[in-house]
């Protein structure tokens, strides 16, 4: 079968990697006895950087849609790991805390999620991963404001 155009298009090429990345993370969390999306991971990275963060600027923290961050936290709090006050400062916000499940788990996960990141690029040598992540990293920057769900460290 022929390449098609596509398969040297970075968009259809970055979605192929993300296809691969998620494939990676489900099938290794799965086989640590682990049900958690990498997007919960990232949650819970940065609430346990971030205690008492708000959903919102949880949502930018981790560049997802605030529409959606609920679910996302909803999910975590369903599993024990993450526990929602109402904001102190806007009672209008919920403020997200990892729970002491939530801390464990996190510190269980962390290093397994460290450790397979290379398996992600295996067909790079360390020194190309090294520049992939470097280049993509860069891209990730610059085009940051052309996203949807742009990440948004300050507010």
């Amino acid at each position: 079968m022929a390449k098609l155009e596509i398969h040297n298009m970075a968009g259809h090429l970055i979605r192929r990697l993300n296809q691969i990345s998620l494939s990676v993370f489900q099938e290794r969390t799965k086989a640590a006895g682990y049900s958690i999306t990498s997007v919960q991971f990232a949650a819970m990275n940065a609430i346990r950087a971030n205690p008492g963060i708000d959903q919102a600027r949880l949502a930018g923290m981790i560049a997802y849609d605030r529409a959606t961050i609920g679910g996302v936290v909803d999910r975590l709090e369903g599993k024990g790991y993450v526990e929602r006050r109402v904001s102190e400062q806007d009672r209008r916000a919920k403020t997200v805390t990892l729970t002491a499940t939530g801390e464990s788990v996190l510190d269980e996960l962390a290093p397994l999620v460290r450790q397979f990141q290379g398996e992600i690029l295996s067909g790079l040598d360390s020194d190309e991963q090294k520049e992939f992540l470097r280049l993509a990293a860069k891209a990730a920057e610059v085009g940051n404001t052309l996203s949807r769900a742009p990440l948004i460290l300050k507010e």
